[in-house]
């Protein structure tokens, strides 16, 4: 499973990589998380961040953030 947190690095976007580690630990799967923060990159997904995008699709995208229980629910979707 690919992860990819999309954020120019601002506390949101630390938060929701944190929410992913977190949501990945605690369900016990394997998967590789990426931090993007180049911008060209962030808008090939969203213009609003942070971004959550697992499997190449986005989630997740700006504020409110999620809370763990949604960040684990979206990322069984795509297990």
């Amino acid at each position: 499973m690919e992860i990819k947190v999309l954020g120019p690095g601002c506390a949101n976007c630390h938060t929701m990589e944190e929410l992913a580690k977190k949501a990945v630990s605690e369900l016990g799967i394997t998967a590789e998380i990426e931090k993007i923060s180049d911008i060209q990159e962030i808008m090939k997904y969203t213009m609003s961040t942070p971004g959550l995008v697992i499997n190449g699709r986005l989630k997740h995208s700006g504020r409110p953030l999620p809370g763990i229980d949604k960040v684990k629910a979206l990322i069984k979707e795509e297990a």
